[in-house]
């Protein structure tokens, strides 16, 4: 038994013709990417299936990993209108919101026009989100749920596809300010960049410090985009994966029952989880070539899209606990 989203029909010989079609696609979006990342597989199919479920991103990682770049050269393979703010301390709202400036005609009239900021794009880049002051971080919260802005009481849509990734290094507390635990559940996934394979690493001495640097090619439009996009909340999910879901997701809040959780969990992850993970498990059985998702895909996802929703007690952390261990646990257990 399967469950289908509340979407206008489609018959399965339709919904085979479309997958093929946006599988091709998929294709050449990884190939278009893989001419410049190096490597780095792991990252990029979260971060594309982030995408492909029409989400955000949270890129954590040490400086000199490609994080920046990657962002980069999803923009111009996905031909996506791309915006960078680089956060800084004295950010304000109206630096990434927009402002209004009052300006005279001249029959001496005055009135008030809006100028829009950098995050009226496709895809925006938040690079070192951390560093900007809480004020400035919840700027994005309506946009990254909601998909419009308010400025002066007045609404200002965002461009469709709109995408928010935003990087932040692990490493350097001094001078950051942490995410509020709001804006880390607008994130779909938080994607995770180790250092690369010795090889992978080889290939970027030798391809990286010569003349020329690979340069990233536009393979899609922003409207065939939205097209998968809508595919994938099309696709079926079987009442097993939906299951595997909720056991996952209530398992990992106190009170439910799961004594490691109770001991080691200050607070859980909420619906949002639920939702991510459904979104993000079709986005990945598209990326492999199925129709379908799995359990597998849950187990897989599980780290990516629970890791930010969730809290550890302090004798927990104290303990040497971390929020991998308890997902990883409660992962298996599904």
């Amino acid at each position: 038994m399967s469950v289908m989203v509340k979407e206008s029909p489609i018959s399965e010989k339709d919904m085979i013709a479309q997958a093929e079609t946006a599988l091709a696609d998929i294709s050449r979006i990884r190939d278009g990417v893989g001419r410049v990342i190096f490597g780095q597989e792991a990252v990029v199919e979260r971060t594309l299936v982030a995408l492909l479920a029409g989400g955000h991103a949270l890129l954590v990682g040490v400086p000199g990993l490609a994080k920046t770049k990657l962002v980069e050269t999803l923009g111009v393979v996905l031909g996506l209108d791309s915006r960078r703010i680089q956060f800084t301390p004295d950010l304000m709202p109206s630096d990434i919101l927009g402002s209004e400036v009052m300006e005279q005609d001249e029959a001496g009239k005055r009135s008030f026009r809006f100028i829009s900021g950098p995050i009226f794009a496709q895809l925006l880049m938040a690079d070192e989100i951390n560093r900007a002051s809480p004020r400035t971080q919840s700027a994005l919260l309506q946009a990254m749920q909601e998909y419009h802005v308010t400025i002066a009481g007045v609404r200002h849509d965002l461009p469709a596809p709109f995408h928010v990734l935003a990087t932040q290094n692990p490493l350097e507390q001094e001078g950051t300010y942490p995410l509020p635990e709001a804006q880390l559940d607008r994130f779909l996934m938080q994607v995770d960049i180790l250092y690369p394979e010795i090889e992978a690493e080889r290939r970027i001495l030798l391809e990286t410090t010569g003349i020329e640097d690979a340069k990233a090619q536009n393979v899609l439009q922003p409207a065939r985009l939205r097209e998968i996009q809508m595919l994938i909340r099309r696709m079926p999910v079987p009442e097993s994966v939906v299951d595997a879901i909720l056991k996952l997701v209530r398992s990992a809040r106190p009170g439910q029952g799961n004594a490691e959780t109770d001991k080691h969990v200050a607070w859980g992850p909420g619906p949002r989880a639920s939702q991510a993970l459904t979104l993000c498990a079709r986005a990945r059985a598209l990326y492999d070539g199925r129709l379908a998702p799995s359990v597998d895909d849950i187990r897989a996802l599980a780290e990516p899209v629970l890791q930010h929703r969730m809290a550890l007690t302090f004798a927990a952390r104290a303990e040497g606990t971390t929020v991998r261990d308890v997902v990883a646990k409660l992962a298996k257990g599904i």
